[in-house]
């Protein structure tokens, strides 16, 4: 593995590490959690973080996701851990329990923030580094809009995410072009390793992916979309601004409820209603993707209709009684 010094002497890799850098340094953390999966963006993402460890006192830790879903899945595990090995790296294997039958990339993504968030509670982390980059930028950007994604989908991924209570989602990549990471990957490690269900058409992401290459010979460029992104995302920050001083307003949280003041949050614009209701129902269910949208806007059309009935909506029971809407967690039996 190239160490700092001679890194610093290629200035594609220089360039990228200086950008890595740069997002730690509003970050008073020094131990680290690496989401490690094999293939080429999570692998120069270890080579930036072991760099980065080259030149500060910071720990991290690697840890993969066994999902079990694919009958190879836990010989491909034990072989990215064994190429790290060669270069000094332990990686962690945490395998997964749960048989992921329908919903497979949504699931699998869930479970794998399950897991991470447990390692890290366990080891006192509180933040939790993934590669996802500019190219993933653009394909959530049009999986969202190709579901009819508001301003808050529009806006895409965003640098820090909040998991849960102290557990942070770290994109330090997102700036930074797939191209780009595949370099450092090739450059760094000798091999890399590729999911095959990146090339399986089943999945929405897939067939997006294919259409982000139709689009740049059309003139749409990746560099363009990027730009609307982070227009959407600045107009979005003002919105949530808003949103926040809306939800102190009108909500209050409980240890096992969330109570809404209906009658004043139904003077706001149905946009604004929807993400404060969203937000509640994701606060209570403790999920790391929000309903749908169209869930949410469906759900307040019947609130609307309808007093002293309840709803079920991502696990929660949800109950308007005159001016005010219950959110509870749904019960299992």
């Amino acid at each position: 593995m190239l160490n700092l010094k001679s890194a610093i002497s290629n200035k594609k890799i220089l360039e990228s590490y200086l950008i890595f850098k740069k997002k730690f340094i509003s970050l008073k953390k020094k131990i680290f959690i690496v989401g490690v999966s094999g293939g080429p963006d999570s692998l120069a993402l270890v080579a930036l973080s072991k760099m980065f460890c080259s030149e500060k006192k910071v720990k991290f830790y690697y840890v993969l996701v066994d999902h079990g879903i694919r009958a190879n899945s836990g010989k491909e595990a034990l072989q990215v851990k064994a190429l790290l090995k060669k270069y000094s790296i332990n990686l962690h294997i945490l395998k997964n329990k749960i048989k992921v039958k329908n919903n497979i990339q949504s699931k699998a993504r869930q479970i794998r923030y399950d897991l991470l968030k447990r390692f890290a509670k366990k080891k006192n982390i509180n933040y939790i580094l993934t590669g996802h980059h500019s190219d993933d930028q653009v394909e959530t950007f049009l999986i969202r809009l190709s579901r009819g994604s508001g301003i808050q989908g529009l806006s895409s991924m965003k640098i820090f995410t909040n998991l849960s209570k102290g557990i942070i989602l770290f994109r330090p990549l997102l700036d930074q072009k797939k191209k780009d990471l595949i370099y450092i990957s090739k450059k760094f490690f000798t091999k890399v390793f590729k999911d095959p269900s990146n090339k399986n058409k089943k999945f929405l992401r897939t067939k997006i992916r294919s259409l982000t290459n139709v689009l740049e010979k059309s003139g749409i460029h990746h560099d363009q979309i990027i730009k609307s992104i982070n227009n959407i995302a600045s107009s979005n920050n003002v919105l949530n601004d808003y949103i926040i001083k809306t939800y102190k307003n009108n909500v209050r949280v409980k240890k096992k409820e969330i109570l809404i003041d209906y009658k004043k949050l139904s003077l706001e614009a149905f946009e604004i209603q929807l993400k404060v209701i969203s937000k509640s129902i994701t606060l209570l269910s403790n999920s790391y993707y929000p309903p749908r949208s169209k869930k949410i806007s469906d759900l307040i059309k019947k609130l609307n209709k309808a007093e002293d009935k309840k709803f079920t909506l991502s696990r929660c029971i949800i109950e308007r009684s005159k001016n005010f809407i219950s959110i509870k967690k749904e019960v299992n039996i």
